[in-house]
């Protein structure tokens, strides 16, 4: 990968920033491991589940967003949202990000292409919106994520394991007014699972920052 050399002398561009901070990865293959979150406001996608407020966000500019990150310890950044892959200029940030030496994972739905400076994806296919994802989706990805928001989720996730190749498959309860379906949820891993060692092998994923009451 080819990084500007020249990246910190970029114009200053303005982002949609929902929070900042520093916290332990409560989900997926790298759970428990510290990340500074890098949280961009607005989604192209619509789910009545979603835990995160992406509309309440503040205009940050290029050197807001660099000063903030400064003051923490870790060296990896989560690019996530709302949908980070639909900000503007978010090319121009992580260049910066990356000639400054950090490691930079993205959260994504995966309708738009990836960043080529992301050196770690973790896609969550929405099964709402299947129809969507023929169309266009990611083919490519470290991680799958997907929330168990339908009762039969099965056909959705085989679907995805063909579309979208990835090291670790996962599965991942749907919340709604803070009850969890995780019976559900390793229900149909089992079944996906029972399938054989001819098919990906599927875990469960849960947010863990919540039982652990942190960020």
């Amino acid at each position: 990968m080819v990084i500007n050399v020249h990246a910190e002398s970029a114009v200053s561009h303005q982002y949609r920033i929902v929070e900042i901070f520093e916290s332990l990865q409560g989900e997926g293959y790298f759970t428990g491991t510290s990340c500074i979150f890098l949280r961009f406001g607005k989604c192209n996608l619509r789910c009545s589940w979603c835990d995160t407020n992406y509309e309440a966000f503040q205009i940050y500019c290029t050197e807001d967003i660099l000063q903030r990150i400064s003051i923490y310890q870790s060296r990896t950044i989560i690019i996530t949202g709302g949908e980070p892959t639909i900000q503007p200029y978010i090319s121009d940030l992580l260049q910066i990000l990356k000639a400054r030496g950090y490691r930079l994972h993205i959260e994504t739905n995966g309708l738009k292409p990836v960043p080529k400076e992301i050196d770690y994806i973790a896609v969550s296919p929405k099964a709402l919106y299947a129809k969507r994802y023929q169309k266009s989706c990611i083919t490519q990805a470290d991680e799958v994520r997907i929330v168990v928001d339908q009762v039969d989720i099965l056909p959705f996730c085989k679907w995805v394991e063909h579309r979208i190749k990835a090291e670790h498959y996962y599965l991942s309860p749907c919340e709604v007014n803070g009850q969890m379906n995780i019976y559900e949820t390793i229900r149909q891993i089992g079944l996906l699972n029972a399938r054989g060692s001819d098919y990906p092998h599927w875990q469960l994923s849960i947010q863990t920052h919540k039982l652990a009451g942190i960020e």
